[in-house]
Parts: structure tokens; C-alpha cells; sequence
């Protein structure tokens, strides 16, 4: 007989993880921890909510604070086991060179700078949960964003046993009053002044950092310039340009003007070198998975001249075919890093096309930084170019190229078009 069908909280049905063969209860949780006020909250939150061992782990992906203080703040909520690792080379060679080879921008203008570090994030977490006994997760990404989708889609793509936890759609602590409350009733320290609150939400990685929330709310409104943190004003940058070489090994970076460098280096010295000229900024409404539709401005200066050398080396050494195939499917790839589907069989399957394209894009591209604007000077690839200066001369070309024989492409090309034309003539005759 069918066992009657029983009501439970939402909090009682997230206490307990799911699993194919049955229900178990949460013992450890591997929390996603900054050091910050929210996730200290949180922390005790997960203590105290589920009777559980906490297991902070904290990521430097580059986001230029001091990580290593998250573990003296982890002790003193009582921590056992704490987790900080500096992720910034695997981030910038596993995560963000793989998305820049597919030149991905989300609606044309996003460089997916917060989006590309959650599959790192979850991975690690997942990992870590696995290698020490736990049977949940948890993030400290609200409701009402696309970080919740990103952290979860992710974590049951690696185990799809693994329980997340997500506080912010759980508890009744919804202001900032209330967690201070929350904080003097269970003694949390944290680094947080009673005051004015901070106007903006950032989020920083090496790729870049972003700004949502205060004045940016109103999309009419601009901008305060005292916001931006990487990059000066292009009005303000110098007068004088810098001219930068960016060479490339199968659709990578690897070196910048003759200096081999590694993946993290590399972009680190992009992100000054484009911030000092007023490069990366932008300003962008975009629509959320979610459903709702979101104002919020990015400084991304590495990634910005990332995307213009590539397209570059590819223009000279990429099939034309090749090339527009790549640009059809981009937007595609560019959704499901956005939507959270990075570990998804779809994408791996455009990953392993585009990683294949890559091979032969090798070479050198000469960039000017100036003024906020990034230009192409030149590029070259000695060995991969199919750029052919002999087909493509207006001189004499030496019978490389026959021109009569555009003659015969124009006629077959043009014969359905003239047939339809015929055919309205036709029927306007009529």
C-alpha cells in the first residue's frame, strides 16, 4: 500500500540530504565562506539550524582581499576544519582561457567575469565534501539571483547525491538589522560597523569586478565615478598610448611583449595595464535566468583586450567556415556559462569543437591601449596564417587568382534570385 503523503517544512526537507536509497541525516556541511558578515552568519546559522559540523571553505580567485584572515574568523565560530586555497592559476588557465577561446560574451556586451568562477567554486566545494565525510553544501547567494542556479546546477552535476543548502531562502533574517541582531544574540565577530550601508554589491575575481544595487537600481541613473576601483576615466587616462604584443599558442595567451607568463600573471598584468589606459568599463542591463532583469556595471580590462587580440589571431588563421560556425554557436555557449550549465554534457560537447578549432591559432597580435579603446596594429602567424598576399594584391598577382572566374560563382549564386524575381514579375504582370 502507498505510505500517505506527509507535509514538511522547507527547512526539515533541506536538513535532510537526498539519496536514491533513502533519507540520511546531515552531519557535516561544507560552507562557501568569505569571513564576511553574511557568511559568518551563516555559519552559525548551519550550527545551531542543523545541529551540524561546519566546514569552511574560502577561495582566492583573485579578488585582491587577504583571504588568510578567514581562517582566524572561522575559528572563532568554532571550526574544526578550514579550507583556503589559492585558486587563481587554475581559475584563469581551466576556466577563463577555455570561455575566452569561444570569444563569449552574454547578449553582446557581458564578459561573464562572476559567472565563469562559480563552476570552480562548486567543484571545490564538492570535492571537499566528498574528501571529508560531508553530505551538504552550502552558498550564501540569494533568492533572488543567478548565483543560487549556478552553485546548485553545478554541484548536482558533480554529485548528484550532494544536498545544498541555501540559507537566504530559508531564514527570516532579511535585513541587515536582523543580522546584527543576529550576530549580538550569538556572539559572531565580525569586521562590521553600525553606519551608513555600503552602496553597491561587488563581486571581484581576476577577471573583474562588478556593482549592483544602490543608485545603479534606477537604470536612468549614472554611474558615480567615485564607484569604479580598477580603471580610471578614459578622459582621464594618459595621452600617450601604450602599444602591447600578445602572442598565442592554440587559442591561449602565453606571452606578453616576448615574456613568457603564466595564465594568472598574464591576466593580472592585462587587468593593470588596461585599467591604467581607462579600458574595461561597461555599463549593462541584463536579463537574468531568473526571470527579472538586472542594471549592473563590470570593470573587466584584461578580459576586454583579451577578446579583441583573439579575434584577431583567429581572423588570420581560423577557416572562414570555421570561424562563422564559431560565431553562431558563441551566444549558445555564452547562455549556458551564464545559466550555470558549465558542467553540462551540452557544453563540454561545444567545448571539446572549439577546443579543436584553436589548434592552429598561433601567432603574435599588436594592440594599442588608449583612451578606454582597445585597437588591433597587426597580427601575424608565420606558420598558420591563411592570409595569402599574393591572392589578395591589387598588383599584378601572377595568375595566383583568375577574376573571370567570379564570373561563373556570380551566375550560379545569383540564379535562384533571378528566378524569384522572375516569378514576381510574373505574377505583377498577371
Amino acid at each position: 500500500m502507498q505510505k500517505p503523503f506527509t507535509s514538511v517544512t522547507a527547512r526539515e526537507y533541506h536538513a535532510r540530504p537526498f539519496s536514491l536509497s533513502g533519507i540520511t541525516v546531515t552531519t557535516k556541511i561544507v560552507l562557501a565562506y568569505s569571513g564576511g558578515l553574511d557568511t559568518s552568519v551563516i555559519c552559525r546559522w548551519l550550527q545551531t539550524t542543523y545541529q551540524a559540523e561546519v566546514i569552511t571553505f574560502t577561495a582566492d580567485i583573485g579578488q585582491g582581499e587577504e583571504v588568510e584572515s578567514a581562517r582566524a574568523k572561522a575559528e572563532a565560530m568554532g571550526v574544526k576544519e578550514i579550507f583556503i586555497e589559492d585558486l587563481q592559476e587554475p581559475f584563469v588557465r581551466d576556466f577563463v582561457f577555455p570561455m575566452f577561446r569561444a570569444n563569449s560574451l552574454y547578449e553582446g556586451e557581458y564578459l561573464l567575469g562572476t559567472s565563469i568562477a562559480r563552476p570552480l567554486i562548486t567543484q571545490r566545494l564538492v570535492e571537499i565534501a566528498e574528501s571529508t565525510g560531508a553530505d551538504a553544501i552550502a552558498h550564501g547567494a540569494t533568492g533572488k539571483g543567478n548565483d543560487q542556479v549556478r552553485f546548485e546546477l553545478g554541484a548536482y552535476a558533480l554529485n548528484p547525491d550532494i544536498q545544498v543548502i541555501a540559507p537566504w531562502r530559508e531564514w527570516d533574517l532579511n535585513s541587515r538589522e536582523a543580522l546584527m541582531n543576529f550576530c549580538e544574540k550569538h556572539q559572531i565577530p565580525v569586521d562590521y560597523q553600525r553606519g551608513e550601508k555600503s552602496p553597491y554589491s561587488m563581486d571581484a575575481n581576476l577577471l573583474h569586478i562588478s556593482y549592483e544595487g544602490g543608485g545603479l537600481e534606477d537604470p536612468w541613473n549614472e554611474a558615480d565615478d567615485a564607484m569604479w576601483r580598477w580603471t580610471v576615466a578614459p578622459e582621464a587616462a594618459p595621452d600617450e598610448a601604450r602599444t602591447i604584443e600578445l602572442e598565442y599558442a592554440a587559442g591561449d595567451p602565453m606571452a606578453l611583449d616576448g615574456q613568457v607568463m603564466s595564465p594568472a600573471v598574464l591576466l593580472r598584468e592585462l587587468n593593470e595595464l588596461g585599467g591604467a589606459h581607462g579600458v574595461g568599463r561597461s555599463d549593462i542591463v541584463e536579463n537574468r535566468y531568473v526571470g527579472m532583469k538586472s542594471r549592473g556595471c563590470y570593470e573587466t580590462p584584461g578580459g576586454t583586450i583579451l577578446l579583441k587580440a583573439h579575434r584577431a589571431m583567429e581572423s588570420l588563421t581560423l577557416d572562414r567556415e570555421v570561424a562563422h560556425l564559431k560565431d553562431e554557436l558563441m551566444p549558445r555557449y555564452a547562455v549556458l556559462i551564464y545559466n550555470g550549465y558549465w558542467w553540462s554534457p551540452e557544453r563540454k560537447v561545444l567545448q571539446a569543437l572549439i577546443d579543436e578549432s584553436q589548434k592552429p591559432v598561433n601567432g603574435t597580435v599588436r594592440l594599442r591601449l588608449y583612451k578606454g579603446a582597445v585597437s588591433v596594429l597587426g597580427r601575424k602567424s608565420p606558420e598558420d596564417s591563411l592570409y595569402d598576399e599574393d591572392v589578395v594584391t591589387f598588383e599584378d598577382d601572377g595568375g595566383a587568382y583568375h577574376q573571370g572566374d567570379a564570373a561563373g560563382f556570380i551566375r550560379l549564386n545569383a540564379l535562384r534570385l533571378r528566378i524569384g524575381a522572375r516569378r514576381e514579375r510574373k505574377k505583377r504582370a498577371d
